[in-house]
């Protein structure tokens, strides 16, 4: 037995006790430094989920504002007697220097990364999400969103990365993105299933765009523009080309506009309204909804606060002017007419737009609200010549003042032109969101074709599918398909998620596996850049104009505290993981590593 033991046990451990007193005794002070660096970890994730003070941390430049986090520390120590004590006494290893919540950052950083590429390895496809902008250094940010299902079956769209480019062009964006996967994905090009963008020239060009040089690559990679953004553009193409139309927002414009440029104005609109105007922009459209509904619904009172403004004789000639402009354009038929029409198309254009925005949204679900989306607007199509006569009559019966105008428009015109911009919608988005291609996969699992299926089976959307994702079995995979199609359990399913989530909380996924495969390749696809544009606005917030020589180290740590502040709860470990990283940087006259 002496033998068997022999070399097992330190000979310094069985025969001193002095040192076997020193190990307990250093691994007691290991678990109070420990202790001490968690709280102080805490207060860092304090201020980095909510973008506070340590932002203006940075190697380059002095503290901005450290009172907010000396201050967190201090209370935290008000609550903890140990962390208080080492407050006051500590002489070897404060932990509230800057050169260590930079050092604690770092750590942070890469421990969140590496949790997340785990979960990438370990799930069955990627999908990327990058967008391109400029901060406030006037510096090239490219931002990379990962796409995934995890071990416990959530869709994940995690913030990676924001990458310093040298320029915005395809080739400079296509290496930053080829050289991040090669760190996430080494050994499984075919992993990556999907690349969203917003349809910029430089990401979509299909021969030197960045989309196709990912594709050499990636051969499974297919694009997507995001959906949001051609959604944009098909309200754009409706209202940009008719000149009624385009005056028609460009004066809706000009309320917000007007009461903006003076508090006098506001007041009065305070007063009388007791509602702000919102403020229009070419890129989002539903503030265009926000606006139009707004005064929609305030007409009266907004034409009694111009009144007001008019006849008080506090203004001066020009707002005068303008506030009576601006009674008379909210009297006039014309204008009533297209603000009715734009208040029935909006709600629509919102909620399509709010679905868009999801992040557990999938293909087989877009497909459904996009054909929602257009038979909607088809029957505002349909009803036109009743929202003119109601018009007409609703103007006639209350009396309000009807100016000549030269050219005013007939109840024809008004149907002519307002058919144009719902044939012009509906033109554009068939074009648009047409599910052709790799696309035309999500068919396969559209709920309300089920019936139709069940006798006539999609083999041209079947072949479809298999050529964009040739991993699949076919004729298992039309084994599945028709079985699903046969049973009415299946129908009341909304999209691939309700139906995936089916098939795992009854464990069929072998049953079914193959079509749980394209269930993953259809949730995983992203048919939106959403989270890249939420990045923009945590991009925002963070580099401002007093902090814009952060570094990008600096940018990232704080940019992914932010983002995935849920995620840094969710880790119980997480503290202890970032412990490990800190006491293995260097060499430290603090103890933080047990014996």
């Amino acid at each position: 037995m002496k033998l068997s033991f022999f070399g097992r046990l330190s000979i310094a451990e069985q025969l001193d006790e002095g040192y076997r007193i020193g190990i307990r005794k250093h691994n007691e002070e290991v678990t109070k430094n420990r202790h001490i660096l968690s709280r102080i970890i805490d207060c860092v994730k304090f201020c980095g989920a909510f973008e506070l003070a340590l932002r203006g941390h940075d190697k380059t430049e002095a503290s901005a504002n450290p009172g907010i986090f000396r201050g967190l520390v201090n209370f935290v120590a008000s609550l903890d007697g140990v962390l208080r004590e080492h407050l006051e006494n500590a002489t070897v290893f404060k932990g509230t220097s800057k050169t260590v919540q930079n050092e604690l950052l770092d750590c942070m950083y890469d421990v969140l990364r590496e949790h997340i590429i785990k979960e990438v390895q370990s799930s069955d496809f990627l999908s990327i999400q990058a967008d391109e902008t400029m901060d406030i250094a006037t510096k090239n940010q490219l931002v990379l969103v990962l796409r995934y299902i995890d071990d416990k079956n959530n869709v994940q769209e995690r913030f990676f990365e924001f990458i310093a480019l040298q320029s915005a062009s395809s080739e400079s964006i296509a290496t930053a993105l080829k050289d991040r996967l090669a760190v996430i994905i080494p050994l499984d090009q075919h992993k990556l299933i999907c690349q969203a963008y917003d349809g910029a020239s430089v990401m979509r060009g299909a021969t030197a765009g960045v989309q196709k040089k990912m594709q050499d690559v990636y051969p499974n990679a297919h694009y997507i523009h995001c959906y949001a953004h051609q959604l944009n553009l098909i309200m754009q193409q409706a209202t940009s080309h008719i000149s009624n139309v385009r005056i028609f927002f460009s004066n809706l414009s000009g309320f917000a506009s007007f009461f903006s440029k003076s508090t006098q104005r506001t007041a009065v609109l305070d007063k009388v309204v007791a509602h702000r105007l919102p403020t229009s922009s070419n890129v989002r459209w539903n503030f265009h909804s926000r606006a139009v509904n707004t005064v929609f619904e305030h007409r009266e009172d907004l034409i009694q606060c111009f009144e007001s403004i008019r006849d008080s004789g506090d203004f001066d000639p020009n707002a005068v002017r303008e506030a009576e402009g601006f009674a008379m354009l909210l009297e006039n038929q014309q204008f009533q007419f297209f603000l009715q029409l734009f208040h029935n198309i909006m709600p629509h254009v919102d909620l399509l737009y709010a679905q868009l925005q999801k992040k557990n949204i999938d293909s087989v679900h877009i497909n459904q609200c996009t054909q929602q989306f257009q038979q909607n607007i088809q029957k505002i199509r349909d009803s036109l010549h009743s929202m003119v006569e109601q018009s007409i009559g609703s103007e006639e019966s209350s009396g309000a003042r009807t100016t000549k105008r030269r050219r005013a428009l007939s109840p024809q015109d008004h149907v002519q032109i307002a058919a144009e911009v719902c044939d012009t919608i509906l033109g554009h988005a068939k074009e648009r969101f047409s599910f052709t291609d790799h696309l035309v996969s999500a068919t396969l699992l559209q709920g309300d074709r089920y019936a139709q299926y069940s006798t006539a089976f999609p083999e041209d959307a079947l072949r479809s599918t298999l050529k964009a994702y040739p991993m699949l079995n076919g004729s298992k995979l039309k084994t599945e398909l028709s079985l699903i199609y046969s049973k009415d359990e299946f129908k009341a399913c909304c999209g691939a998620v309700d139906l995936f989530q089916l098939f795992m909380e009854n464990n069929v996924a072998e049953v079914f596996s193959e079509t749980v495969t394209l269930l993953k390749i259809l949730i995983t696809t992203p048919m939106t850049t959403a989270e890249a544009e939420r990045c923009f606005s945590t991009l925002k917030r963070i580099k401002t104009f007093l902090r814009n020589t952060m570094t990008q180290d600096r940018l990232n740590a704080l940019a992914m505290l932010s983002m995935e502040k849920r995620l840094v709860t969710e880790m119980t470990d997480f503290n202890q993981k970032v412990i490990e990283k800190f006491a293995g940087l260097k060499e430290r006259r603090a103890k933080f590593m047990f014996k």
